[in-house]
């Protein structure tokens, strides 16, 4: 007869970190980062926390590895196209589709950028668009600065992008609520905000993918007049 230890062991090799990984990343998509603890994982799983922690050490390892296999996935982007700008406009256009169908990506890439830079998402971010400015013929002065302005611009946008989804969904459809923030600016005072005011109406029905790709335009421009 087995004894516990070996039925123990049993449940560990067969699960694998990988898939530990998937069933975070699917619980992060229905229920956010409150509600991916261990408990849930292991009630997924139909498995024991010891077999887990065998692979993840803790909750905010188990948050790193699922941001970084997401991210992985989405920078396998920009391999299709010949030149480096579109090659650059894939892999942004990769992060931004990632951020919007995971929701709690945003927060967690600001989270990895910022008190993580040594860990893996932020290098890898960096080098798949560095990559690219350098094969666009920007100076090596001029890289870090190049790179930094698309990854900011970048994971800004998206990040508000899904911002904005999430609180349409909690209020009304996307059409009312953008038309509910673009009567809010025309009803603003002409003196304090006359840039809102004017622009209010172009609120109404825009694409945030092609505003996006617009923005991404114009950070590009510019690289490339400052080279």
């Amino acid at each position: 007869m087995a004894t516990r230890e070996q039925r123990s062991q049993r449940r560990t090799d067969g699960l694998t970190r990988e898939r530990i990984v998937e069933t975070a990343v699917a619980l992060l998509d229905s229920a956010g980062a409150r509600g991916l603890t261990f408990k849930a994982l292991t009630e997924r799983l139909a498995t024991g926390p010891g077999a887990i922690y065998w692979h993840v050490p803790n909750k905010d390892a188990l948050l790193a590895a699922a941001t970084e296999a997401v991210v992985s996935t989405a920078l396998a982007a920009g391999t299709t196209a010949a030149a480096p700008r579109e090659q650059v406009r894939e892999v942004a256009l990769g992060l931004f589709d990632a951020i919007d169908e995971h929701p709690w990506l945003a927060a967690q890439l600001t989270a990895e950028l910022s008190r993580n830079p040594r860990g893996a998402v932020t290098p890898r971010i960096y080098d798949s668009f560095g990559r690219r400015v350098r094969a666009l013929g920007v100076p090596e002065s001029g890289w870090f600065t190049a790179t930094s302005a698309l990854v900011h611009y970048v994971l800004g946008a998206a990040g508000q992008n899904a911002a904005n989804a999430v609180a349409a969904d909690h209020e009304v459809d996307r059409d009312e609520f953008l038309d509910s923030v673009s009567n809010a600016w025309e009803a603003l005072d002409p003196d304090d905000f006359p840039f809102a005011r004017a622009v209010a109406d172009q609120l109404r029905g825009h694409d945030d993918r092609r505003q996006f790709l617009d923005g991404l335009d114009f950070v590009l421009t510019g690289i490339a007049a400052g080279r």
